[in-house]
């Protein structure tokens, strides 16, 4: 085990201002090798996202000094003073820790922990990888104060073969007086000790390789054509048109929903602009479009429609495409909802459909118009009291427009309180961890886009390559028209993947409604929900780069096949076409249990095969007098009986699993056919894998 530290400190004079406490942390967040241009240039670093363990807290849940502080940068502020912005450890002992996880795994070169105050208890700092094995990578037996009141501690390696996704950091209070602190912890799989001049956290613009382009006549017009949303596969554009004739009640029809095709994706010109009609749109009522799901088949409208054709400013609604239309909007519930501005609202919800946005005006808020955010509770089908974002991005004037990019972490919305070229501009922020509240400085998008006019509704599809906002600037006979702008690669949201395709009944090959669930294997944690087109069956979803995903349909009468997809190492946008299969819910009938997963030619569970487990034990115990006979294959390398063998000490595993959580093992037979029933040619890796799997059979049922 090689390890090194460093440490910086500042000594402030009684001239020291709050100017020079933003120059030291400007400094001290330069100093880490973590720094945020590092993690948003080159995607090498992360900061903690979830506690996982904790041995003692100053107190409960998410108040001052709480474990949840270390998640995210660093951010703790004054510097080398107790922060409430920091954990404190409840306890003064020999053994102190806390363990928690990151969003996305690396291959580790190094870790970084913010000491914000009395520095020198570390003693232990273990890696965890994706398969729960710790590895000790620091250690420390002669712990004690040193001279500086903060430090960053940094640990080197050389890299090892597995891949880190979480920390253990234990510590020794004893040995030094008074409160420790800890701020931040991360890992980067480079090492980078240097000081960079960039990390100013300056006002300085958002780069972009072109010019605003005015998407010409067949999107905008002599009106007002404003708020468009684009949809994540980038071909289909939604917005809004003010006082058209064209509009449903004609010229004195406030705003309806107009839609455009994206016909030639080289050229990227859009197909003539049509009027969405009705049930969205509405003779008396203005009628606009929030957010559009992944695969385009539900929309998100502002307003509540009522049984007299009406719609009132009282949240939103939602509206579904069927293979006659859409479906007249019903309204989306939210705990404790209410706005006080009568006339501005937005809504967004994410790709993910388990988050939702919104810039309304409360009373917890900073002043008029602030960012909000929901969470789909899967059971009621309702939405969660909204919380607000916090005081880096609101501000007491209006904040609004938000968007929030398939990536899930980098949020675009307008302001009017952040200052910059006109009465409002487009700024950029990344999220810092999971409580929504810990946001990167936002950051104007400079005069290319953001003009002394009106400039907002900024729109990104999935591939992060072109966006799409509103402007004042030379518009259509002076009106506001829709821009296409084109991000450089260093200011485009994070890399994800685009998976679409259908879903089939598995023995008719016909296309079945179902509900898309997907999950990150390493945590387990559901990460969203998306529905297949009533038309054909197709499904999307939206995959952020970083981790190993789980994806399944789920349907009543039906099981599901899971599959999955590696996106850990995925560097550029990029989309998967994959069919789901549902098996009927029959005797006879033989389900793939794709994400279970074992060492190579061991017969030990991986630790990212228990989502898949957890959901066969949830199916047994609601079918209590369902008996299934598990199934094991191999491929056809190496001795045909030892194949044999291995693949029956695989289900054995698996029973014993499922024992252990409660199912009776009279309902659960084995048996190891090795590779003697290939689903697939062994002639090449890529079709020979398919081989290698688990499947159980319905027995009884």
């Amino acid at each position: 085990m090689a390890a090194t530290t460093w440490h910086i400190a500042l000594t402030f004079g009684s001239d020291f201002d709050c100017e020079t406490m933003n120059v030291a942390k400007i400094l001290f967040s330069g100093a880490l090798v973590m720094g945020s241009s590092l993690v948003a240039q080159a995607q090498h670093a992360v900061w903690a996202s979830k506690v996982v363990a904790v041995s003692s807290q100053k107190t409960d849940g998410k108040e001052p000094f709480s474990p949840e502080k270390v998640l995210g940068e660093p951010n703790a502020i004054p510097l080398g003073q107790a922060s409430d912005e920091a954990w404190i450890p409840k306890k003064s002992g020999n053994s102190e820790s806390i363990e928690i996880r990151f969003s996305k795994s690396l291959i580790a070169k190094q870790v970084t922990v913010v000491e914000n105050f009395n520095p020198g208890s570390i003693t232990k700092i273990e890696l965890v990888d994706t398969r729960g094995t710790n590895h000790q990578v620091y250690e420390n037996n002669s712990p004690g104060p040193i001279p500086e009141q903060f430090r960053t501690l940094q640990a080197t390696f050389a890299a090892g073969t597995y891949r880190t996704i979480g920390v253990i950091v234990t510590m020794n209070t004893k040995a030094v007086n008074g409160v420790n602190q800890i701020d931040a912890i991360g890992i980067a799989d480079v090492v980078d000790t240097m000081v960079k001049k960039e990390f100013k956290n300056d006002e300085s613009a958002v780069s972009f390789d072109s010019a605003m382009v005015n998407l010409g006549p067949t999107v905008n017009s002599k009106y007002v054509d404003t708020h468009p949303v684009i949809s994540p596969d980038g071909r289909s554009l939604f917005f809004a048109r003010q006082e058209s004739p064209q509009n449903s009640g004609g010229a004195n029809d406030a705003q309806d929903v107009w839609v455009s095709s994206l016909g030639n994706a080289e050229r990227k010109a859009w197909s003539q602009a049509k009027n969405i009609g009705s049930p969205i749109n509405t003779p008396n009522d203005p009628n606009g479009v929030a957010s559009v799901s992944a695969n385009g088949q539900q929309l998100l409208v502002i307003g509540v429609y009522q049984a007299d054709g009406t719609i009132v400013p009282k949240g939103a609604s939602l509206t579904r495409r069927t293979t006659t239309g859409w479906t007249k909007p019903e309204k989306v519930e939210i705990e404790d909802y209410y706005n006080d501005d009568a006339e501005n609202v937005d809504f967004f919800l994410a790709t993910s459909g388990n988050i939702m946005l919104m810039a309304v005006d409360r009373k917890d808020g900073q002043g008029e118009q602030d960012l909000y955010v929901s969470f789909l509770n899967k059971a009621s089908k309702s939405w969660s009291r909204p919380r607000n974002l916090g005081p880096t991005v609101n501000t007491k004037k209006a904040d609004f427009a938000p968007f929030l990019a398939a990536d899930g972490k980098t949020l675009y919305f307008a302001s009017e309180g952040l200052g910059g070229y006109g009465k409002s501009d487009i700024f950029y922020s990344k999220r810092l961890d999971d409580s929504w509240t810990k946001w990167s400085k936002p950051r104007n998008l400079g005069s290319t886009v953001n003009s002394p006019d009106f400039d907002a509704y900024y729109t990104v599809s999935a591939a992060g390559e072109d966006a799409y906002l509103v402007s004042a600037r030379n518009g259509t006979a002076g009106s506001k028209d829709i821009f296409r702008i084109t991000l450089t690669p260093t200011f485009r949201p994070e890399v994800v993947t685009l998976v679409r395709g259908r879903v089939l009944d598995a023995s008719s090959k016909k296309p079945v409604a179902a509900t898309i669930r997907y999950e990150n294997l390493l945590t387990g944690e559901e990460i969203g929900v998306a529905e297949t087109s009533p038309i054909d069956g197709s499904y999307t979803i939206v995959l952020p780069s970083g981790t190993q995903y789980g994806y399944r349909a789920e349907a009543k009468d039906y099981l599901a096949e899971s599959d999955n997809l590696d996106v850990t190492d995925r560097q550029k946008y990029s989309e998967v076409n994959q069919d789901l299969y549902l098996v009927p819910f029959a005797v006879g009938q033989a389900i793939k249990l794709n994400n279970i997963f074992f060492a190579q030619s061991k017969y030990y569970l991986r630790e990212n095969s228990y989502p898949e487990l957890l959901r066969l034990v949830a199916i047994l115990k609601d079918y209590p007098q369902v008996e299934i006979k598990l199934e094991g294959h191999t491929d056809n390398q190496g001795d045909p009986q030892l194949n044999v063998k291995l693949s029956l000490d695989r289900v054995n595993e698996v029973k014993k699993y499922l024992v252990q959580k409660g199912i009776s093992g009279n309902r659960i037979s084995t048996e190891g056919f090795g590779g003697s029933k290939p689903v697939g040619s062994n002639d090449q890796e890529e079709t020979r894998k398919l081989n290698r799997r688990v499947e159980f059979r319905i027995t009884k049922k």
